[in-house]
């Protein structure tokens, strides 16, 4: 009797793709395995390729295979990731992981206040954009495995942004992974919390409960792994039943580091359009400030689509300061720099803050309980601004 051939499929491929590739791996009941390679760089690394394919072989125990391999540029994580989404989709239930070495360069740990002025959006299932990304210098980098991701491509997602997060030097910036909607969001943990994440973004968040589900998800697989590095949370409020509960989400977990909106759900979910104005949102924003301001956490706003209006990006985040926030969102690289600029502080606002600062450090030496500047009494909050006005002087 004829034995069945099981396929997978999993890639890009076509002129346009870059940066990626198309495997088709059919399970053979004998012959043995053969490779077809077609590849732009096989000149260089055709060599290196088929031997990456043959050990991810023998690691999942396949014997008699034809695999078929359209290569476009794929880096290393690129072309082991499509291959076990494709091996995955035949068998499942192995939970065995191909994972490649760790980059050392990406083992830095993060805080819950440190800067998050930029975060850059990229799409889960786009490896193209994930290499440069970090020259950028963006404070933070979010692989994101739910808007941006089809729902067909997004189990194959999860073993590239696993990958990356491995492989792939991000230089200094926070390592942030979008995770979808629960319960999805509750497996993509898996994928991603054992290999170097800093921060999880909630997707869609309306309650503390989904809050609590992804901590304790986080807990169970931080025992099994015996992980010990810090993982925050930033829940993110899209619709107007999550502004209602901000600051009951915002005060839900003290892993919480950052409470954010994403207005093109939220003004969707009230029926109105979106503006660069922003009138229509202003409550909400305000609400999201409070609310984490409450909870002594960060604020961050919404991204502004249009990444061809840069003035537009520029007054909008000079507004967003002006608020209270802290940080925004960015989906192209040409935004960081707009932002990380609007942020930076005015010569006015240093000047103030070196005289709290400097009041503060006077009456500390003196043994004084209570700061003063001029008449003027300094409470505890507006030290804690000051210092971080001056901590972003010399940032990059």
């Amino acid at each position: 009797m004829k034995a069945k051939i099981k396929i997978g499929k999993a890639g890009k491929h076509g002129d346009k793709v870059r940066s990626d590739c198309h495997v088709v791996l059919e399970l053979t009941g004998s012959g043995g395995i053969k490779t077809k390679i077609q590849s732009k760089v096989s000149a260089l690394y055709g060599q290196s390729i088929k031997n990456l394919i043959l050990k991810m072989c023998d690691f999942f125990e396949i014997k008699n295979a034809k695999i078929t391999l359209e290569d476009n540029g794929a880096l290393p994580f690129t072309l082991a990731a499509r291959f076990e989404a494709a091996y995955k989709q035949i068998n499942p239930d192995d939970s065995k992981e191909f994972l490649l070495p760790m980059n050392k360069k990406n083992l830095n740990a993060s805080s819950k206040d440190q800067l998050r002025r930029s975060r850059l959006y990229l799409p889960g299932n786009e490896p193209k954009f994930f290499p440069n990304a970090g020259l950028h210098k963006p404070d933070g980098i979010i692989l994101d495995l739910e808007d941006s991701v089809a729902p067909s491509e997004k189990n194959a997602a999860r073993f590239l942004v696993r990958n990356a997060l491995r492989s792939v030097n991000f230089y200094d910036a926070e390592r942030m992974v979008r995770i979808n909607q629960l319960p999805l969001g509750l497996e993509d943990l898996r994928f991603v919390i054992p290999h170097n994440v800093n921060v999880i973004l909630i997707p869609k968040c309306e309650s503390s409960d989904t809050i609590k589900q992804v901590e304790e998800e986080i807990n169970i697989i931080k025992a099994e792994k015996n992980l010990s590095d810090e993982i925050y949370l930033m829940p993110i409020i899209e619709s107007a039943l999550g502004i209602v509960k901000a600051y009951e989400i915002a005060s839900s977990s003290d892993k919480i580091c950052a409470l954010t909106i994403g207005l093109e759900d939220y003004t969707a979910d009230i029926g109105v359009e979106r503006t660069n104005e922003g009138k229509e949102s202003l409550f909400a924003r305000s609400t999201i400030i409070n609310a984490a301001k409450a909870a002594g956490i960060q604020a961050i706003d919404s991204v502004f689509s249009d990444v061809e209006d840069l003035e537009g990006l520029k007054i909008s985040t000079l507004e967003a300061k002006a608020l209270g926030f802290e940080g925004k969102g960015c989906i192209h690289p040409r935004q960081i720099n707009v932002v990380h600029e609007a942020f930076k502080p005015t010569e006015k606002e240093i000047e103030k803050a070196k005289k709290i600062v400097l009041a503060f450090q006077e009456a500390e030496k003196k043994g004084l309980g209570v700061v003063s500047l001029g008449s003027k009494m300094i409470d505890a909050p507006v030290v804690k601004r000051a210092q971080r006005i001056l901590s972003l002087v010399n940032n990059k």
